[in-house]
């Protein structure tokens, strides 16, 4: 009888001891799953609550090394080939006619915009250039040509290494509007980089609502921070806003200077809790 209850005991205390381990690997499961909370406050101007377990998580990409394309970047030129580019004339397409050279291509004057084939709204944008390591010319016509944003809002490129031309019109300046915070030029012949984050401008029975912002980093230094653009570009004019369509090309132009493009990849942002696994 003893033996008997004792095996009773013993069987209902491995019962206990399961049914423990069992709540705790079940709660255990749970964490792991639902890292967060369901009753903390929201955030103003949003429907998540803080920490809250249900957001959903960022997609995972996997970042560049040195300058190379993170993994969700669209890549524009990867040193091969000119594939996703194209001249605009006349409205109409043509073949890309600037040249390639060992992993970069270089402008042809009198050849017209190179236009990128994609199209782009809030952006970053990576690529790296060189002007002419035989220096000719001066101010404006040394090392000319420019990077334009929805092919309408240009960040300056130059060859500013002791030339001196008008602060609005040098390296990185948000041409004809604001000149760069500092001059951060490299000598004639080196590659410098451009990191350009841009935010399209949006529009309202076709007047301008939110203005085109832009922050430029020349070569890791800070020239631009959400500047806001008065208007799309011009030459001896004050810049205006025309109704476009949300999303544009990028755009290299041609100024008549033999400029060297390299590494250009853009990655399209979207809003918060868009991009997810």
């Amino acid at each position: 009888m003893r033996s008997t209850k004792r095996i009773l005991r013993l069987i209902a205390v491995s019962a206990a001891i399961l049914v423990f381990i069992g709540a705790g690997v079940v709660f255990q499961l749970k964490a792991a799953q639902v890292d967060g909370y369901t009753d903390t406050p929201y955030i103003p101007y949003g429907k998540w609550r803080v920490h809250d377990a249900e957001r959903p998580r960022p997609a995972v990409i996997t970042p560049g090394i040195k300058g190379s394309p993170p993994s969700d970047a669209v890549v524009l030129f990867d040193g091969t080939d000119l594939s996703h580019w194209h001249h605009v004339k006349d409205g109409q397409s043509v073949p890309p006619t600037w040249t390639l050279g060992d992993g970069y291509f270089e402008t042809v004057p009198r050849s017209g915009q190179l236009v990128s084939k994609d199209e782009f709204g809030d952006c970053q944008v990576h690529l790296e250039w060189a002007t002419p390591s035989e220096v000719k010319g001066d101010g404006q016509g040394r090392g000319n040509s420019g990077v334009f944003l929805m092919g309408t809002y240009e960040v300056q490129v130059l060859d500013s290494w002791e030339n001196v031309t008008y602060a609005d019109g040098q390296a990185g300046a948000m041409y004809g509007q604001y000149p760069p915070l500092v001059n951060a030029s490299r000598k004639p012949g080196e590659w410098q980089s451009y990191d350009i984050i841009f935010e399209a401008p949006e529009f309202k029975d076709g007047k301008m609502s939110v203005p085109a912002y832009v922050t430029v980093i020349h070569n890791g230094v800070v020239l631009h921070h959400r500047q806001a653009y008065h208007g799309q570009t011009f030459h001896k004019r004050v810049g205006v806003y025309t109704e476009h369509p949300p999303e544009g090309p990028l755009a290299l132009q041609d100024h008549g200077n033999p400029i060297r493009y390299r590494n250009i990849w853009v990655r399209p942002l979207g809003d918060y809790d868009q991009n997810v696994d």
